[in-house]
């Protein structure tokens, strides 16, 4: 099977470069795009599986470059940038990239990133928005039909504010959620109290699906910006 299709967009020929040469060495396809325009171009020319995102491009943001991306197409995107502070962080997520990574990075955590996108891919296939499916990641069971959740073969009793916040994780396992993006999922608004409400709401989700909550098993927290469903292998 070939590797997934990567589009690099980076204007800085010292970091494309170090890019390309690791994707060549671990056998992934590519493209390349110098700026935003050319960019959204080889996007929807090209489809790809995974997109590399610089932000600071020479004519067109990063962030309007994810939510052009986002009109037509779910194709991970992973930010990487110079730009380190949370606001940053959130924006682009919020926008609809589905990781962040800083500069300057290292090739490890690079191809780390990528292996958690290219596992989002075969999930992507499947309609995890048809109820009568059911979720599986290890021993973590959800059964949208039923509406009960199952971990090691015992049922888990959810209150609806869990259960919904575990099914928003699980639709989007792999992918950092910002705060923003899951209390508008849950209460349709963002306030301050929110915030604080979906941090109490997590914390009693983790004592009832994680056996140690400071080696959390399936959700990873993302201090300032948010959480994610991690893929149990």
């Amino acid at each position: 099977m070939n590797k997934p299709l990567i589009l690099i967009v980076e204007d800085d020929p010292s970091v494309r470069n170090l890019m390309v040469t690791t994707l060549k060495t671990h056998d992934y396809r590519y493209l390349t795009a110098e700026n935003g325009e050319n960019a959204i171009l080889e996007a929807s020319s090209h489809n790809p599986d995974i997109v590399l995102l610089d932000l600071g491009l020479p004519d067109i943001d990063g962030v309007e470059i994810i939510e052009t991306i986002r009109s037509w197409s779910s194709m991970p995107i992973i930010v990487i940038s110079a730009r380190s502070e949370d606001h940053d962080k959130i924006g682009a997520l919020d926008a609809g990239a589905d990781d962040y990574l800083t500069k300057p990075f290292s090739v490890e955590e690079l191809l780390a990133r990528l292996r958690v996108a290219q596992r989002r891919l075969p999930l992507m296939q499947k309609d995890l928005d048809n109820q009568s499916s059911v979720f599986k990641n290890g021993d973590l069971i959800i059964d949208y039909a039923a509406g009960c959740v199952y971990l090691k073969g015992e049922e888990l009793h959810l209150t609806p504010i869990e259960y919904k916040l575990l099914c928003i994780l699980a639709q989007n396992v792999g992918k950092v959620l910002t705060h923003t993006f899951i209390t508008q999922k849950i209460w349709g608004s963002s306030w301050d109290n929110d915030i604080a409400s979906l941090r109490v709401f997590m914390a009693t989700l983790r004592r009832k699906i994680e056996e140690d909550a400071n080696n959390p098993q399936y959700i990873q927290t993302h201090i300032g910006v948010g959480y994610r469903m991690l893929k149990d292998e």
